[in-house]
């Protein structure tokens, strides 16, 4: 059966990327690192495709040169189950990155995550359409996702 493997595009900072994906996620390794050889156009010896296991899923970050950039139209989705995940990602995410709405970020290396509480799912999906609804414009005003006051907000506090 064919497997399907997030493959992103960076400029330079390949290993560094790598390292530091690493060192967030306990379930973590480098499965695969290769270089560029001597006859190539970009550095010789520098860091040309790495394949690394974060948070049970395979990602390949190619060191590919200026020529694509990434986006948020594409990102990493971080279902976290409490707050202290949330603060712990998102604080060492966001550390050289830009902080976005509703859980995104950028990180320092130009790749969009979103960090969701997995609260945020059942307080949208609450069979009350009010709790719904105050829980989503709660969202709507947040940067970094704040589970109490998600909490608070469905059950009707200003």
């Amino acid at each position: 059966m064919p497997t399907v493997t997030p493959f992103l595009w960076f400029d330079g900072h390949v290993q560094e990327a790598v390292d530091f994906y690493t060192s967030l996620f306990g379930d973590s390794s480098v499965r695969d690192v290769s270089h560029y050889p001597e006859s190539s156009p970009m550095l010789p010896g520098e860091v040309m495709l790495a394949t690394l296991h974060i948070g049970g899923q395979d990602v390949m970050i190619l060191n590919g040169g200026p020529h694509y950039h990434l986006s948020p139209a594409a990102s990493l989705f971080v279902s976290c189950e409490d707050q202290a995940e949330v603060d712990f990602l998102w604080d060492r995410l966001c550390d050289g990155g830009e902080p976005g709405q509703c859980g995104w970020l950028v990180d320092r290396y130009g790749l969009s995550w979103q960090i969701v509480p997995t609260a945020l799912g059942r307080l949208l999906g609450d069979p009350n359409p009010e709790r719904s609804a105050r829980a989503m414009q709660a969202m709507l005003r947040m940067t970094k996702l704040d589970v109490a006051a998600l909490e608070a907000a469905a059950d009707g506090a200003p």
